[in-house]
């Protein structure tokens, strides 16, 4: 078989062999990114939505919008065009290792192969105009360099993350604290309800929400965020 051109290369996160030390041999290979939005209550209420237990929506980002940071460094996060509010969304993100479709909630966390920390970054002015105009947000969300990763830890190694601080600080000052465990959907209820929407497969990630205190941040910014067990993700907006 022969291309018109080059394929893309694959889009691959390196798996954390153990705290601090990300493995030079072993990647996980990123098939989709799926988002899940609003899933903390007290940003849904920032936003200006009611947090009541509705159910969960979804929104999407290619795989190519990773910016990988590995364990210990600094990655770089390029400012990006046609916006003046780019937000920062610190979040838990599940990759997934076994396929299935309409998942019971009690076999979920069994598709799970490990976790990491992202960054859903938003172009927040873009968003809100696609809003008041009843259009996608992909402007908005799937653009280049829109998801800063950290490695990918096992669940071998650190478990199920179903609570532990999430956290993020602008250039040291806290922007964002909470508790996974005060996700509105949980892991293992996110991912039955998407496995009803889309057959999951080995390689799809899934961003869980961020909890509240999103802002903007501007040229220079230094991004710190963290989950209890997961170490820290630092990433400098350029």
């Amino acid at each position: 078989m022969e291309y018109v051109f080059a394929p893309a290369p694959i889009v691959a996160v390196p798996i954390a062999e153990s705290a601090g030390v990300a493995s030079a041999r072993e990647r996980f290979p990123v098939r989709r990114i799926y988002c899940v939005g609003r899933n903390y209550a007290a940003h849904a209420r920032e936003m200006g939505h009611d947090p009541d237990r509705e159910p969960p929506f979804f929104f999407a980002k290619p795989a190519d919008a990773i910016v990988y940071v590995a364990l210990g460094s600094t990655g770089e996060f390029p400012y990006p065009s046609r916006t003046n509010d780019v937000h920062h969304e610190i979040e838990l993100v599940v990759a997934i290792g076994r396929a299935g479709r309409d998942i019971e909630v009690d076999r979920a966390l069994d598709h799970v192969y490990g976790y990491a920390l992202g960054l859903d970054m938003t172009r927040r002015d873009l968003q809100a105009e696609a809003k008041k105009m009843g259009r996608p947000w992909d402007g908005a969300k799937g653009f280049d360099h829109s998801a800063p990763l950290g490695p990918i830890h096992p669940v071998s190694r650190v478990g199920h993350i179903e609570q532990g601080a999430i956290r993020l600080a602008v250039n040291g000052v806290e922007k964002q604290c909470s508790d996974v465990s005060q996700l509105i959907w949980s892991t293992a209820e996110t991912i039955a309800y998407l496995s009803t929407l889309f057959e999951l497969r080995p390689g799809d990630l899934v961003f869980t929400g961020t909890p509240e205190g999103v802002g903007p941040v501007v040229r220079g910014d230094l991004l710190t965020g963290s989950v209890q067990g997961l170490g820290e993700l630092n990433v400098r907006v350029v």
